[in-house]
């Protein structure tokens, strides 16, 4: 059986419970929404707010950049371990946002999905993953990643406007995600594994 297995349920779950939480409406919507006020009486919100999406584009670019992580993961088949460090990156990214007085909430994958692509990209850089040119092509995922989180400067302008999609874009999200993806990444790979056939 593929060892993405459990990579691909989770993403699954993710993309699922989206439009689930996008079609309850928004009541449903409040109670899942992290809140830097208020996540410790609904301590759940810590996980729950990543499905929770303000509007139509936002859920549907959410949607299709889970299905490239998820794709990715069908490809690079990673093992569960990498999943459970993905799971321990989920409440993570989100409580991580206290460190910005300015984030009230914080809804959407975005941060998540940083975080996955991370924790993908270190165990190719450090070829934990055997593909063909494994070093350079996770060097350069890596790259392209902390290159937008850098462009962005999430640590200084935690939040933007988003005039195309009308909406407030938490960018520190972006950081904590990465930040943890890459740490998360670098503990999976130091953990001893069996060896896994090469592939090219």
């Amino acid at each position: 059986m593929n060892p993405a297995r459990h990579w691909l349920w989770l993403c699954g779950l993710h993309g699922a419970l989206s439009l689930l939480v996008w079609w309850s409406g928004p009541e449903v919507a409040r109670a899942l929404t992290w809140q830097a006020n208020g996540w410790l009486t609904q301590p759940w919100t810590l996980w729950t707010s990543a499905w929770v999406h303000l509007n139509l584009p936002h859920l549907i670019s959410n949607l299709l950049a889970m299905g490239g992580v998820a794709a990715v993961g069908w490809v690079l088949r990673p093992g569960a371990r990498c999943t459970v460090a993905w799971l321990l990156a989920w409440p993570l990214t989100q409580a991580s946002l206290l460190w910005w007085p300015q984030v009230d909430y914080a809804v959407g994958l975005s941060g998540l999905m940083h975080a996955g692509t991370l924790l993908l990209a270190v165990q190719i850089a450090l070829v934990r993953i055997p593909i063909r040119g494994a070093r350079f092509w996770g060097l350069l995922l890596i790259w392209g990643v902390l290159t937008k989180v850098v462009l962005e400067r999430g640590w200084s302008q935690p939040i933007v406007w988003d005039a195309g999609n009308h909406l407030w874009v938490v960018q520190a999200a972006h950081v904590t995600g990465a930040f943890w993806g890459v740490l998360l990444g670098l503990l999976v790979a130091a953990l001893p594994c069996p060896r896994r056939p090469f592939r090219s």
